[in-house]
C-alpha cells in the first residue's frame, strides 16, 4: 500500500523533472547539458518561481561548480530545482499584497503613480531594480499617453494562474 502512494509521488516528481529539463534545454545552446549562469534566473522564473536576487544567489551557490566556471550543469541543477518546485518555494506575491504596496505609494489615492515616482521607488529603495529590469517593467506597465502606471491594470497583467 505504501508502495502505491510512492508511485503517485514519483509520477509527480518525474513530471516536474521533465518540465525542468525542457526549460533548461531552451537555454542549452551547445546541447551539452550546461547553461550560462546568467540564464538560471530566466529558467527558474519560466518554471513559475519568483525568487528575489538574494534568493537567486543562494540557489546559484547550490548549483555552481567549484571553482565557479560560469556555467551550470543540468545534473546539479535538476535535483535542486526539483526540491524548489516540490516545496513550492519562491511563489509569486499575492494580488492583494501587490495592490496594497502600490496603494501605499499612491499617497493621493489617484489609482496611478507616475513614471518618475515608480523609478525613484524601485531604483533607490529596498532591493533596487537594475536599469534593464526597470525598462522591462516600464515597457509593460507604463501608459505611454499619460506617462503613468495604472497599477490595478498592471497587477491584473502580472497575476499567474495557479491552475
Amino acid at each position: 500500500m505504501a508502495e502505491k502512494e510512492g508511485n503517485g509521488q514519483d509520477g509527480a516528481v518525474a513530471e516536474m523533472e521533465k518540465k525542468i529539463i525542457e526549460a533548461f534545454e531552451v537555454f542549452d545552446h551547445e546541447g551539452n547539458k550546461t547553461v550560462h549562469v546568467r540564464e538560471i534566473g530566466l529558467i527558474v522564473r519560466s518554471l513559475g518561481c519568483f525568487p528575489s536576487e538574494a534568493e537567486l544567489h543562494e540557489l546559484l551557490a547550490k548549483v555552481e561548480e567549484e571553482p565557479p566556471t560560469g556555467y551550470i550543469h543540468l545534473g546539479k541543477f535538476l535535483p535542486v530545482m526539483t526540491k524548489v518546485l516540490l516545496n513550492r518555494s519562491y511563489r509569486p506575491i499575492p494580488e492583494d499584497v501587490l495592490l496594497h504596496a502600490f496603494e501605499a505609494l499612491d499617497e493621493n489615492k489617484r489609482g496611478y503613480i507616475t513614471k518618475e515616482e515608480l523609478v525613484k521607488y524601485l531604483t533607490q529603495e529596498g532591493e533596487p531594480f537594475s536599469q534593464e529590469e526597470m525598462e522591462d517593467m516600464l515597457s509593460t506597465a507604463l501608459d505611454p499617453e499619460t506617462n503613468t502606471i495604472r497599477y490595478r491594470d498592471y497587477i491584473s497583467m502580472l497575476i499567474v494562474d495557479e491552475a
